[in-house]
């Protein structure tokens, strides 16, 4: 079970469970190996696939979000936890949404689903950016310092995703720096009529966005890499070409996850990185994918040689259908 543990935060490699109740369990176990309790956990994140067994929030009163995946590659499992800990848990604020988490700066949200099932794509997605409004406001902080969001939408909404880059340019970026973003598919909602579920980190700290020059951002509503005192969070990457936007090598998982690996190396020199100092990777894959990612092992560990904390999930496919691999990484500064 890998790990990292960087200015004062231990991040945990997703451990998975036949049931949530033992996937819970044994991610508090792994924690413990580490010296830490139930109480230093700042983030909670939990992958549900379908046929796992109802559960209430986050035993610990932490920032607890639960993620609707397609599968996990693990046989038999049916719910992964990825835990993030702090000495002493941070600076835990209550709100009607869920408990936010201030730890280190780094400000945890819990997940968001809409006030409104009822509505539309886009105006879910837009109620889901003003509760993390509220919840941010809660420590202090406004959307502009919001440095990742993660969306979980269905395969059906695919053709109306584009209608959210319009509550994204009104709500995000107020300060100059888009946050990084991923957007990912799964046909199994963590609430009934949800269309949207969006997962979100801030910081307290001045923001920089981090590009190795690839223009196609100058009109997006998100960045490929944030900057925040010693994080560099980034955004989702999968086997596109930057100055094309084309997807390329379709059908192939170790092609895709080589060029979406090196595309990550690339944000990281940007930054003065190198994959050594990457610390989680949470890798989407979709079921076509999922008999060939154990493949991916040796390029993980040429890219990213410091061994980071790894979530592996299944989704129900990705943004770009031709997509079989998207990889969201975090890295820390010196």
């Amino acid at each position: 079970m890998s790990a990292t543990v960087a200015h004062g935060t231990t991040r945990l490699s997703a451990v998975t469970g036949a049931t949530r109740s033992e996937a819970r369990a044994l991610a508090l176990e792994t924690l413990a190996g580490f010296g830490l309790s139930p109480g230093d956990v700042v983030q909670a994140v939990e992958y549900v696939a379908p046929g796992a067994e109802a559960a209430g929030a986050w035993p610990e009163d932490a920032t607890f979000s639960a993620v609707a995946v397609a599968g996990l590659p693990d046989q038999g499992a049916h719910a992964a936890v990825e835990l993030t800990a702090y000495p002493g848990g941070g600076r835990r604020i209550r709100t009607p949404h869920g408990v936010v988490t201030v730890a280190d700066e780094i400000v945890y949200l819990p997940g968001i689903v809409a006030a409104d099932l009822g509505a539309g794509f886009r105006e879910q997605y837009r109620s889901c950016l003003e509760i993390a409004a509220e919840l941010a406001k809660a420590a202090g902080i406004g959307l502009d310092a919001l440095v990742q969001t993660i969306d979980y939408t269905a395969t059906a909404t695919r053709a109306e995703y584009p209608r959210c880059a319009r509550p994204r340019r009104e709500l995000l970026g107020g300060a100059g720096v888009h946050p990084g973003a991923a957007g990912i598919l799964v046909d199994h909602p963590v609430a009934e009529g949800a269309m949207v579920t969006l997962d979100a980190v801030a910081s307290r700290r001045p923001l920089r966005t981090v590009n190795p020059g690839w223009r196609r951002y100058e009109t997006l509503t998100y960045a490929p890499g944030v900057a925040a005192g010693n994080t560099l969070f980034m955004s989702g990457f999968g086997a596109l070409e930057p100055a094309t936007q084309r997807a390329i090598f379709d059908g192939d998982l170790l092609a895709q996850a080589e060029f979406t690996y090196a595309a990550i190396a690339s944000v990281l020199r940007e930054a003065g990185l190198t994959g050594q100092d990457v610390v989680r990777l949470v890798e989407y894959v979709t079921p076509a994918g999922v008999a060939a990612y154990p493949e991916t092992a040796e390029l993980r560990r040429k890219y990213f040689p410091g061994e980071p904390a790894l979530t592996s999930v299944v989704c129900s496919a990705l943004l770009r259908p031709e997509f079989l691999i998207e990889v969201v990484p975090t890295a820390v500064l010196p």
